[in-house]
């Protein structure tokens, strides 16, 4: 075989090192069905040049949303010589249709938690700090406010802690 026909075989951490991701996603992908490698005769994994390009699809994939199990099943439907790109198609279609059911709900939380924060300001300029304004039963009085499928995680407020002295 001539040097020009000979394929360029990369070890995983030039995999990583290249696509930019760890060693261990690397294995994860592997064992996912996702990735490929052989064996070389001192068990390394040898990866094809293909393997970077297939590490980045993968990660653009990740980024809008696709799974790694719906990666998986693309890929084998791939690696098997079929051509998935209808099932992707329809995979991203109804990712966009579950963004923007989420963009309603979280527009909704944001509509009303801007009311309640205007009650809460009214509530509590009518009374003398320290007092009970009963903010959290105004908000359950209200009849506006749904439960949303949506949750937000956001940082923790500080509150200022009272410190008493001896």
């Amino acid at each position: 075989m001539k040097n020009a026909e000979r394929k360029t075989v990369l070890r995983i951490g030039d995999v990583a090192k290249v696509s930019g991701v760890s060693t261990d996603t690397l294995r994860h992908y592997e064992a996912k069905g996702l990735l490929r490698s052989k064996r070389s005769a001192n068990g390394y994994r040898e990866y094809s040049e293909d393997a970077v390009e297939r590490v980045r699809m993968i990660q653009q994939a990740l980024a809008v949303g696709f799974t790694l199990n719906e990666l998986t099943s693309v890929f084998q439907l791939f690696d098997q010589g079929g051509a998935p790109c209808h099932n992707v198609r329809e995979l991203a279609a109804t990712k966009l249709v579950d963004i923007e059911r989420h963009l309603q709900d979280v527009t909704a939380m944001r509509d009303a938690l801007t009311q309640a924060l205007t009650d809460f300001d009214a509530r509590l300029a009518g009374i003398a700090r320290g007092q009970r304004a009963h903010l959290l039963k105004a908000l359950a009085a209200q009849q506006n406010v749904k439960r949303s499928a949506t949750s937000l995680v956001l940082r923790k407020p500080k509150f200022k802690k009272k410190v008493t002295q001896r």
